[in-house]
This record gives structure tokens, C-alpha cells and sequence, in this order.
């Protein structure tokens, strides 16, 4: 089923990008896996995935090595600033970068661990509370603080819209981050890309996809229902 679901949905990215005139190579389906057993991933594994979604450190230590090495992680969720040290030579792609502070404690890892980090900054475009991610209107000041740390590496923006029923709410979301990212890119900021534009999630990656997003994140429509209880 796991396999089905993943052509089922790469179908809708490929079709929502030539409706958008968009190359449908330049959309990539992240597997968000969190809360998922090993057999789970490793039979989207078998049907071709190699970039897998995580929420938390915790479970990406415990899955990393069991995954063989050509596995892309991609850490997805919240990251507190001392958790950095366990996944910061280990994952492709940190999409949750929030603040400078965060950003620097990554900096200060990736020293020591003397690797390259990249990151993608977190945006709150709709504003909710229950959200992290840095304001639009903040955003700018910010990527030019952390474009000036050596180690980290920005290449796009990030943003996690609000849950609904009509994925076209949130089109203006994805418009704006969309917007954003091209504003920054005309400002060619030393050390920072806008290369990724990570945004849609299982009701909205359709939209996304027609929006410009590099990278869409889906969980439930690849392996059903999550569960919390693990």
C-alpha cells in the first residue's frame, strides 16, 4: 500500500506542476515518517524514496542507522538548541531554523563536528501562535545576521501553513512565501540560495506544488494515520 500511495501522490505533484508550467523534477516528496516503524520505511524505501521527513531528534538517532546510508534525512520539526549536537552531522537538510540563536548553535556544532550545515529558514507566514517560525516582516534581518556564520549554509525558506479542509486557503500562503523567496534572491545575500521553498503537507501539497514548492512533506498520505502512542 505504501508503494501505491507514493506513485499516487508523486501523480499529483508531476500534474499540479504542468498545470503550474512548472518541471516536475524540480518538486521533491519528502516521506515524513514520523512515528512510522522501521518496516514502514523501509518499504517506501523499496519503492524508491530516499528522503525521509523527521519531527524529532529522538527518533531520527534511533532510525539513522538502521536506514541505509543513502537515506536523506530531513529534520522537519522543532529544534531546541540542545538537541543540535545529535543531529547536526547526520541529516541532509535542517527545514526549521527559527531564530539567530538557533542558528548559531548550529554554528558552534558544526565547528566542532567540522562539517557544513545546511538549513532552510522557518517562516510563520499566516501569523498563527501555535506555530513557530520567524514573522515575513523579520525574516530578512534575520537570514542576513546567519548568512554571516561560515558553517551554516541557507538555501531556502520553509513554512508550515495552517491545517484545513480547503487546501486554496492556503494558496495565499504559499504565494507569499513564494514572493519572499524571490525578494531575497534578487538581493544575492553572500552564503544564502533560495533554492528549496519547502511548504505543503498531505491536504495542501497539490497547491504548493503549483505554487513553487521544492520540497513537499507528506506523512498521512503515504503511510496512513499517524500514531502518537509509540
Amino acid at each position: 500500500m505504501i508503494a501505491e500511495n507514493i506513485s499516487a501522490v508523486q501523480l499529483k505533484i508531476k500534474e499540479a506542476c504542468i498545470r503550474a508550467g512548472r518541471n516536475p523534477e524540480d518538486c521533491t516528496l519528502i516521506a515524513v515518517s514520523k512515528t512510522k516503524p522501521l518496516p514502514d520505511l523501509k518499504e517506501a524505501y523499496d519503492a524508491g524514496k530516499r528522503d525521509f521527513g523527521e519531527n524529532k531528534v529522538q527518533e531520527l538517532q534511533d532510525k539513522i542507522p538502521a536506514m541505509p546510508a543513502d537515506v536523506k534525512w530531513h529534520l522537519i520539526g522543532h529544534l531546541q538548541r540542545n538537541k543540535v549536537k545529535y543531529i547536526v552531522d547526520k541529516v541532509y537538510l535542517i527545514h526549521s531554523i527559527d531564530s539567530y540563536r538557533l542558528a548559531e548553535q548550529v554554528e558552534k556544532e558544526a565547528v566542532k563536528k567540522n562539517v557544513d550545515v545546511n538549513i532552510l529558514i522557518e517562516v510563520n507566514v499566516a501569523n498563527e501562535e501555535s506555530k513557530f517560525g520567524l514573522t515575513v516582516d523579520n525574516t530578512i534581518a534575520e537570514i542576513e545576521a546567519i548568512a554571516k556564520l561560515p558553517h551554516v549554509h541557507i538555501k531556502g525558506l520553509m513554512t508550515i501553513a495552517p491545517y484545513t479542509d480547503d487546501p486554496e486557503t492556503n494558496r495565499p500562503y504559499f504565494k507569499q512565501l513564494k514572493a519572499l523567496s524571490d525578494k531575497i534572491k534578487e538581493m544575492n545575500i553572500p552564503n544564502v540560495e533560495m533554492k528549496e521553498l519547502s511548504m505543503g503537507m498531505t491536504g495542501d501539497y497539490e497547491v504548493a506544488a503549483e505554487e513553487g514548492a521544492t520540497l513537499v512533506r507528506v506523512g498521512t498520505g503515504i503511510f496512513g494515520q499517524r500514531n502518537y502512542n509509540i
